[in-house]
Formats: C-alpha cells, sequence, structure tokens
C-alpha cells in the first residue's frame, strides 16, 4: 500500500527539524563538538529545503525548484563536514559550495527547467558523491577515530547507493503529480523520503554516540593521566602494570619494577621554588620515558615518585635501564650541575612473584637502602634465603662511577 506523498513530506519536514534542533541542543548544552554542529545544520538545512521543495506552484520556481535544492544540496555537503571533522581534518569550505553552485549555474540555462529526469540524475548524483565522501572521510581516519565508527560508515554507504540507483533508475515525477500520487515515479519519490527520515534519525543517534564514546574516551585518559608531566598516574600504572604482570606470569617470562624517587626533592622546592620542582619532575618524566620501552608501563605514583615496570626483562637488563636514567637525569645541562639525581630500588618477579603491591614494596625497601647509602644510586631487592622476608639490598657504584 502506497502511502500518502504529503504525509511522508510533511513527515519527513517534521523529523528533519525534530532531529536537528534535538543535535543543536546536544551541541550547544555540551563542549560545542563541532560535528553536532554541521549535522545540526545538515538536518535543519534538509528541514527548510524540503518545505520550500514542497511549495512547488504556490510559490516562484526559483525558490521552491532552485532555492529548495541548493539548500538541500548544502545540507549534503554539511553531513559530509560533520565526518570530515569528527575524523580530525578541517571544513572544506569549497567543498561545501561546490555542488549548491553546479546547481545554480545548471539553473541558469534553458534546459533546466525542461529537463525533468536530467534534474533528478543530477541531484543524485551530487548527493551520492557527498555520502561517498563521508564513507571516505571515516574508512581513511579509522586508525586514530578510536570509536564504532562501522555504524555510521555503513549508513552513508547504504545512502550513497540509493542515490547512486536513483540517478539512473528514476526519471522522476512532478511535484504535482506526487501529491496526487499518480504517475509511475511516484513509488521511488515515496521511497525516498522514507529512506531520508530513517536516514536522518539513524545518522543523528550514530554521531551522537559516536561523539560521546570520544566524550568518554577523553574523561578516561584525563582520569588515568597526570596532568603534570603527561605520563600515567597511580590509577593507571596499578591497573596496566597488574595487567602486564598477568601476561607475563601466564608466559612465565620476568618482569622487573624500578622505584624512582627524586633526591632532596623537599628541599629544591624550598630553595627554588616549587616551578622549578615543576619542571624537575617534567624533565625526569622526560628522561625515563626516552630511556625504556614504548610498551613499558611508566607512571608517576606520589609526589616525587615515579615507577617503571619493564615486561619480559631480567635483572642485569633492567640495572643497564636504571643506570642510564640516574647518568641521563643526573646531568642534564638544563639544570645546574648536580642539582638534580634520582635512587633508584629494583626488584625482579623471575623468582614468581607477580602481586604488584608486593613488587612496590620491595622495591620500595631497595629504595630506602639507596637514600641510606648516599643517594644517586640503584639499588636492588635480593630475596632472603630464610622462609622471612627481609630487605638485604645488594648496592650498585653511584652512577658517576660506573664503569
Amino acid at each position: 500500500m502506497l502511502l500518502s506523498i504529503p504525509t511522508l513530506l510533511l513527515v519527513a519536514i517534521f523529523i528533519f527539524s525534530l532531529m536537528g534542533l534535538l543535535t543543536l541542543h546536544a551541541w550547544s548544552r555540551g563542549t560545542r563538538e563541532q560535528t553536532l554542529g554541521y549535522l545540526g545544520g545538515m538536518l535543519m538545512f534538509a528541514a527548510l529545503g524540503a518545505f520550500l521543495v514542497s511549495l512547488r506552484g504556490q510559490v516562484p520556481d526559483c525558490i521552491a525548484l532552485v532555492l529548495g535544492n541548493i539548500i538541500l544540496l548544502l545540507g549534503a555537503a554539511l553531513n559530509w563536514t560533520a565526518m570530515r571533522v569528527f575524523g580530525g581534518r578541517a571544513a572544506h569550505l569549497p567543498g561545501i559550495g561546490v555542488g549548491a553552485l553546479i546547481w545554480l549555474l545548471w539553473a541558469l540555462t534553458p534546459s533546466f527547467y525542461a529537463d525533468l529526469g536530467l534534474r533528478v540524475t543530477l541531484y543524485s548524483l551530487i548527493t551520492a558523491s557527498y555520502a561517498s565522501l563521508s564513507v571516505f572521510e571515516l574508512w581513511r581516519n579509522r586508525k586514530c577515530l578510536e570509536v564504532a565508527y562501522l555504524p555510521a560508515l555503513l549508513l552513508n554507504l547504504a545512502h550513497a547507493g540509493f542515490y547512486a540507483v536513483r540517478s539512473v533508475a528514476d526519471q522522476g515525477v512532478s511535484l504535482e503529480h506526487a501529491l496526487a500520487s499518480a504517475g509511475r515515479g511516484t513509488v521511488f519519490f515515496a521511497f525516498m523520503l522514507f529512506e531520508s527520515m530513517l536516514y536522518a534519525i539513524a545518522i543523528a543517534y550514530v554521531t551522537l554516540a559516536m561523539v560521546r564514546e570520544r566524550t568518554e574516551l577523553k574523561f578516561k585518559a584525563a582520569a588515568y593521566a597526570d596532568p603534570l608531566t603527561g605520563i600515567g598516574n597511580r590509577r593507571a600504572f596499578m591497573s596496566r602494570g597488574a595487567q602486564r604482570l598477568s601476561e607475563c606470569a601466564r608466559r612465565e617470562a620476568p618482569a622487573t619494577l624500578l622505584l624512582c624517587d627524586l633526591d632532596h626533592f623537599k628541599r629544591l622546592n624550598d630553595a627554588y621554588g616549587h616551578q622549578l620542582g615543576d619542571q624537575a619532575l617534567i624533565a625526569f618524566a622526560q628522561v625515563a620515558s626516552q630511556s625504556i620501552r614504548q610498551d613499558d608501563v611508566f607512571g608517576r605514583i606520589g609526589g616525587e615518585e615515579f615507577a617503571c615496570l619493564l615486561s619480559n626483562t631480567d635483572e642485569q637488563e633492567a640495572l643497564q635501564v636504571a643506570q642510564r636514567i640516574c647518568n641521563s637525569f643526573h646531568g642534564l645541562s638544563t639544570f645546574e650541575p648536580g642539582l638534580l639525581s634520582v635512587s633508584i630500588g629494583i626488584v625482579t618477579s623471575s623468582a614468581g612473584e607477580h602481586d604488584l603491591s608486593r613488587l612496590l614494596s620491595m622495591a620500595d625497601s631497595a629504595l630506602y637502602a639507596a637514600k641510606d647509602q648516599g643517594r644517586n644510586r640503584v639499588q636492588v631487592y635480593r630475596r632472603p634465603v630464610t622462609a622471612r622476608e627481609t630487605a638485604n639490598p645488594t648496592t650498585t657504584t653511584p652512577p658517576a662511577q660506573v664503569g
């Protein structure tokens, strides 16, 4: 049964307007996410364009036929822009206007009003092109989106496919015949309205979901990051470290924990101010990050305390990393020579200990032994041979004397 075209047209305008207003409301109430702004604009343009086209016969053709379709094509361009911006690229202003410009230039020729089929073909091809560009933007940026982009990609792909088919299969039907439900193109016209409504609802929902998911990821990343140094905080280190230790336990691979504490940090703050203290923390985070591998777990777990978990690393390899960190930090040329130093406690899980809290406690014992024996050095925790575990750290020479 064919649905009433006037009813479908009225419902389409209502849905476009409602979804556009809701999307713009979400844009205004949030962080002014540009994607939602462009998507809301697309839906409002679709509502206005459909309304102007529906006035065919009541207003001059330059308004209903020319301006109405120009606005609809601008809406299609804004949909592409929304996907482009969501992928991290800037809006392409010439690209937004090119479809509308093509329609306007053709409207200035005498053949524009005479050939309905050609108008349908051109409009469908431009709309399909913008939808295809939306698919392209999502696909090219898929690795950096970090959200479930596939529903939006498939929606735009289906939208592009529909208008590509329409460009060759639909010869068009005049609005008068469509409103009167007369003519062989009426079925296609009704299906086009129905598809447009479903697409508007679906793309608004999916895009809102993508924006929300990315926002949640940003908040989660902020909750797991140290705001001063930019590395992981204690929560991030404990979470990722426990996971990495479990992986090492399954593979029966060694893992080594480095617990680092900047020497005389309170005295540094008192003598030179908190600004230099912050610079020292940032500098250490950079030095340590450059000395470890990308997949190692590194975080600031206290005021001036940092921890590194080196997976698949035995004690000797970890000693080399720790000595390199000590030497590099102590020799930073951006600070007064000898002003900065760090003490590091080391413990390895090769003996079967894969509990992160326990390893931190052992490394802490080694760290404080390093503090007691002069600072600016690396201490290795040695498990006692007796049943009762006590810290019996082995002392290495200070980094300046390593040879």
